[in-house]
């Protein structure tokens, strides 16, 4: 089934840029297809879902204009030398995470204004759950109780054993790269590469890269699971249309944020949606289609800007954090065993 809630989702785009957008013709291929090759740029200041406290689809230009100023001292703030940790860390207690000079710092609310970046249903927010159906939210810092496997992107249920972790934590899955992709942290960065029967995506984040055959053949078979499941590619016009299933039973089938999760990937079947509307900005729109999960499709439209480059991510090249938490855990079974006797 191939999901067509787009045009809901073009008509709550108060401007998929702007008026000119709707007639931008795109560099072109010699097969004649778009050019959307190169490096995009996904982080943003616009939350996926809108604020519970928001009541409207649009920010004023003024509003913008704190969000984004709100952003830059925070920003500045996270720079300074006197922010900047010069004593020793502490021992035996909490270290802390990342502070903000080390996330990506150059977003900016889309250029519409939109409160969320779902664009239906139009409350902006993810439709309601099937019954019986949690959100699994987990903790970056504690133990939680909780059943394998861990769908979550980051954090864990414990520390018993690496299956216990996040799918970014075991460097299986980038916390940001999805699919769909959600904008988080730091590496918001994919890479476009096409030929006239596939397309490559490129995630900055794990160095996952997605071959993605244009050329009509069928899907792998139903028993057949993959991590970033099985896509298959098509023209809509000027649209590369991507239309992705066979996901694994070890991923969800949506992650609103780094440290929550929603169903199973197996019942999961997703459509992106990649055009190009302006020189330096490609328009990255998706559809979840689960009703296993959801009681109704969702949209998300995510503008890109044309990003400075690709950086390496080199996930278990040092990962010492896993191997610390796994070790730590064990330390302090050892020290509980000995008080115990």
């Amino acid at each position: 089934m191939r999901v067509r809630s787009f045009a809901v989702a073009a008509a709550l785009l108060v401007a998929a840029a702007s008026a000119g957008a709707q007639t931008y013709e795109p560099p072109r291929l010699p097969d004649g297809r778009p050019d959307l090759q190169g490096v995009w740029d996904f982080q943003s200041l616009t939350p996926l879902q809108r604020p519970e406290d928001q009541d409207k689809a649009v920010l004023t230009a003024e509003e913008i204009a704190a969000v984004e100023a709100a952003a830059a001292e925070n920003n500045a703030a996270a720079n300074a030398p006197s922010e900047l940790r010069d004593e020793p860390l502490p021992v035996g207690g909490n270290v802390g995470g990342y502070n903000r000079y080390w996330v990506d710092q150059d977003a900016s609310v889309v250029e519409d204004g939109r409160t969320s970046l779902i664009v239906d249903p139009p409350t902006g927010r993810l439709p309601a759950r099937q019954p019986g159906v949690d959100l699994i939210e987990l903790s970056l810092g504690e133990d939680r109780p909780g059943t394998r496997p861990v769908r979550v992107r980051a954090a864990g249920i414990g520390a018993d054993s690496f299956e216990d972790r996040g799918l970014a934590e075991r460097c299986l899955l980038g916390f940001n790269s999805g699919p769909p992709i959600v904008p988080a942290g730091y590496n918001q960065n994919i890479q476009l590469f096409q030929t006239p029967d596939h397309v490559v995506v490129l995630h900055e984040m794990v160095h996952d890269a997605r071959i993605v055959p244009l050329d009509g053949r069928e899907h792998l078979p139903q028993g057949l699971h993959q991590w970033m499941g099985d896509s298959r590619g098509y023209w809509d016009g000027d649209t590369l249309v991507i239309e992705t299933t066979n996901f694994s039973d070890k991923t969800a089938s949506f992650n609103p944020s780094v440290a929550t999760a929603v169903g199973s990937g197996t019942t999961l079947h997703l459509t992106e949606r990649f055009s190009r509307v302006g020189d330096d900005t490609l328009l990255y729109e998706y559809t979840v289609d689960d009703s296993s999960s959801f009681t109704a499709p969702f949209t998300v439209a995510l503008p890109m800007k044309r990003g400075n480059g690709m950086y390496e991510y080199a996930c278990h090249e040092g990962n010492y954090g896993l191997l610390n938490i796994l070790a730590g855990a064990r330390t302090a079974d050892l020290d509980s065993a000995g008080q115990d006797q």
